[in-house]
């Protein structure tokens, strides 16, 4: 098995991120996590355009991507189970401004029915809410 390429886009409002919540076994236990937005980079597909896809397949939204961030790597492990990402990371905002007043996001993937949600800097720094991949909380300290 080979790491994956992954990219995750970041939406900031004020001091709030919009993150999907999921909830089930993760890395840290089991319980509720959260991501940003994105996903798995497809052969002859560039990261930024995977961001674009992603948005638009799992929210139905249109974006701008912002800049560039960083590469996160995530190595984990779920029960005997090793997992490695590696992720691209930009900080995107929604093209269309009205968007950032919606409280909740439907988040389609497949079958798979989640909601995104605006979570505070705070509840995420501080540990109350998990979130994923590992490394973003500290790139999030920088940023933000």
């Amino acid at each position: 098995m080979y790491p994956r390429a992954k990219t995750l886009g970041l939406i900031i409002k004020d001091n709030y991120i919009l993150l999907e919540e999921q909830e089930g076994k993760h890395s840290k236990g089991i319980g509720y996590y959260y991501r940003p937005i994105g996903g798995t980079i497809e052969l002859g597909e560039k990261s930024d355009e995977t961001l674009i896809r992603e948005f638009r397949e799992e929210l139905d939204v249109e974006i701008i991507i912002n800049r560039y961030i960083s590469c996160v790597e995530n190595i984990f492990r779920i029960d005997d189970k090793i997992d490695h990402e590696l992720t691209q990371m930009y900080l995107v905002d929604f093209k269309d401004k009205k968007l950032y007043q919606k409280e909740n996001f439907t988040v389609s993937e497949g079958m798979k029915v989640t909601v995104a949600k605006w979570v505070s800097k705070d509840e995420i720094i501080s540990g109350k809410k998990v979130i994923y991949p590992n490394g973003l909380k500290d790139l999030l300290k920088e940023i933000i």
